[in-house]
């Protein structure tokens, strides 16, 4: 098996505080630039200006909508994988029953290193080095998994539907794991969140600029406007990224499917 290397990870903390700061000096640069126009030009903006605020705003809105759309649906293919992974491997583990008895003890040893290896990888995140070691052992002790049953199946004293039964089940609970790990890296480009974190920069300086007739600052409105965009991105990379945030327990309270697996092989 080819190893798998895992893309960089947003922090969604990380990427919220530094939105709402950039947003928020965003909209007073776009006030003080209003307010220079305004004191050159007092007839007010050019003509034409609101229908270009409009456009970018609502290409800002289409992004945030479509990204937004995305984000459950991978989460639940996600919990989804969790379970079916679950499910292999407690069916693999069942089988080995065909197998002679002298060597189910230290393949059933390899099992239990196996489901643990895998839960570390997931839990290991986000930092990557630790998450693709573990990823790289859970590999080797499935080529581990696979040569030891192999040889257990051909013994002399081997049940004959060992092969039938057990080589397939192996199969499936390998091909769903790669499976599962492949899907925790199908996010949205990181260039789409460069794109939304520089469309709401832009959209702040326009809102900003927009509010330069004003005497005093409307603190309840700018606050408004920048909280509103940046909750709504920190909770779109809390769905993607649903191990790394505050909310966590989005995609690990799922964990317990294999948990429950774990038990059963002591």
């Amino acid at each position: 098996m080819v190893p798998i290397t895992m893309d960089p990870i947003i922090s969604p903390v990380a990427f919220a505080v530094c939105l709402l700061a950039g947003m928020l000096i965003c909209l007073e640069i776009g006030r003080r630039l209003g307010k220079r126009n305004l004191a050159k030009n007092p007839q007010g903006p050019v003509s034409g200006t609101g229908a270009i605020q409009g456009a970018i705003f609502s290409v800002f809105g289409l992004l945030v909508g479509f990204t937004f759309s995305g984000a459950p649906a991978r989460l639940n293919d996600s919990r989804q994988m969790i379970q079916n992974e679950a499910n292999a491997i407690g069916t693999a583990y069942l089988r080995l029953d065909l197998l002679p008895p002298s060597s189910q003890p230290a393949i059933r040893e390899l099992f239990r290193n196996y489901l643990d290896s895998r839960m570390d990888t997931f839990r290991k995140l986000p930092n990557i080095s630790a998450a693709e070691a573990e990823l790289f052992k859970s590999e080797k002790l499935q080529s581990d998994i696979w040569k030891q049953t192999l040889i257990a199946a051909h013994s002399p004293d081997h049940d004959p539907d060992a092969l039938k039964l057990l080589v397939p089940s192996l199969n499936e609970m390998f091909d769903v794991a790669s499976t599962r790990t492949t899907s925790r890296m199908m996010h949205p480009p990181i260039a789409i969140f460069v794109l939304l974190f520089f469309l709401a920069l832009v959209c702040s300086i326009l809102a900003g600029y927009g509010m330069a007739d004003s005497k005093q600052r409307s603190w309840l409105f700018i606050v408004a406007f920048a909280a509103v965009y940046t909750i709504s991105i920190y909770v779109i990379l809390e769905v993607e990224y649903p191990r790394m945030g505050i909310l966590s327990g989005l995609e690990t309270k799922y964990d317990r499917a294999l948990l429950d697996v774990r038990e059963s092989m002591k």
